[in-house]
Order: C-alpha cells, then sequence, then structure tokens
C-alpha cells in the first residue's frame, strides 16, 4: 500500500553530535508528524541504522567514533538499510559535495540551514522512496520493471545483459544523486574487481543500449567521481 506522508508519521534518524541542534530539530519536527531516534556518534548510529526501520537518515560528517562519509559508505552497502540518507553539515565545497554523493548520500544540506528546508528536503527524499519502492523505476521515457526485470524506452523494449541491469538498477534507484565508480565495482564484483577499467566497458554497452537509439542521453559521467542518470545534466 502507498503510505500517505500527511497522515503517517515520517521516521528520521538524526545523527549530530551537538545537541543544541539536535533540540531545535526535534522542537520543530516533531510537531510535523516526526518519530526521531537520536546518535551522536556513528558507531551508535549504525547500530541504531541496522536495527531500526527509518525513512530517512540526516547526518552530520564530523561525527565521533566514524566519520560521517564513512558512515554513509557502509549504510548504503548494507541491504538492511533503506532509509535515504540527507548529509546535514558545514562543509560547503563542491568537493565537499562531490564526496558526499560518492558516498551514497542521496541529498546534501549546508549548515547553517533553515528547518523549513530541512522539512522539505525529507519529504521529497520520502517521495521519491515511495515511488521507487514500486515495482517500475521511472526516470524520464525510461521505465524498469523490477518484477519483470523488463526495460522501455519511450514505448520501445531494450534488451540489456545481466551486469547491465545491475548497473541500470542502482542508477536509477539513486537517480537523480551520482553512484560512486567504488560502489558500481562492488555491485559488480564485490571486493575482487578485475584489472583495467571493467566498468567503463560495461557502461559503454549500457549507454549504447539505453541511449545510442534515442535524441538525448540519460546517462551522464560525473568526472573522478562516478556515474548518474536523470534526464538534466547539470
Amino acid at each position: 500500500m502507498v503510505r500517505d506522508l500527511d497522515e503517517v508519521p515520517i521516521r528520521a534518524l538524526i545523527v549530530e553530535d551537538n545537541r543544541d541542534i539536535c533540540a531545535n530539530i526535534a522542537k520543530y519536527l516533531e510537531r510535523l508528524n516526526y518519530v526521531l531516534d537520536f546518535a551522536h556518534d556513528g558507531i551508535t548510529a549504525m547500530h541504531l541504522a541496522l536495527a531500526n526501520r527509518f525513512d530517512v537518515i540526516v547526518l552530520d560528517l564530523t561525527i565521533p567514533r566514524m566519520d560521517g562519509l564513512v558512515l554513509c559508505q557502509k549504510l548504503k552497502a548494507d541491504d538492511k538499510v533503506e532509509a535515504a540518507v540527507l548529509m546535514l553539515t558545514a562543509r560547503d565545497t563542491l568537493d565537499d559535495r562531490l564526496r558526499g554523493f560518492a558516498a551514497g548520500a542521496d541529498d546534501y544540506l549546508v549548515k547553517p540551514f533553515s528547518l523549513q528546508e530541512l522539512h522539505a528536503r525529507v519529504l521529497a527524499l520520502c517521495k521519491r522512496s515511495r515511488r521507487n519502492g514500486g515495482k517500475v523505476l521511472t526516470v524520464g521515457d525510461l521505465t524498469l520493471n523490477r518484477s519483470t526485470m523488463q526495460v522501455h524506452r519511450a514505448g520501445r523494449r531494450i534488451e540489456i545483459n545481466p551486469a547491465g541491469m545491475k548497473l541500470l538498477q542502482r542508477l536509477m534507484e539513486a537517480s537523480p544523486s551520482v553512484v560512486a565508480r567504488d560502489d558500481l565495482e562492488v555491485l559488480l564484483w564485490a571486493d575482487e574487481p578485475p584489472n583495467g577499467d571493467a566498468l567503463r566497458s560495461h557502461m559503454y554497452k549500457l549507454r549504447q543500449a539505453v541511449d545510442r537509439p534515442f535524441d538525448s542521453p540519460l546517462i551522464h559521467t560525473v568526472h573522478r567521481t562516478g556515474y548518474r542518470i536523470a534526464e538534466d545534466q547539470n
């Protein structure tokens, strides 16, 4: 059943070692139908994320006992964790943002921040998760049915090999965010990637199937970071 975000409480884990910020977030979000848990360090956050179901994890990067980037990578690599990750941090350069998305972040909000914007971004992530939780993933005119594993673009059936299907599903689930090269290599080969740039070869074949027959590309390379799938290139 599709959840109604206006009626069903949003379950959020706030990972933040500044207790004043935690108190402000709690005061604002709890009156907006949120159920909140808090962790003030990375190890506690990991335990809570594995033991509970959250819709979203709001993650500061500078936390004790495990850096936020490392924590995000671990959360995204664990199949038990389905929550979206919103990074909330004072690290505000483009490189910081790219590292955050490369670690698996679904969104990135810089401190100081507006509580209203935090709420809006969490809602957007929950709606995206709800949409991607269904059988059919959609990006522009591209669809992937996770029950039948059939792919169509502009109504045309596309044949994709097993490795390409794994890559496409991961990219569509993360869209429009960047998926790091390392994450895609782990997806295909676990901890033993082959020699050479085998990932590039698989991505080339995927592009040939998904993009070449059509007017506009959906798969984009993010230099030195990874890949994303989206209608825009920004």
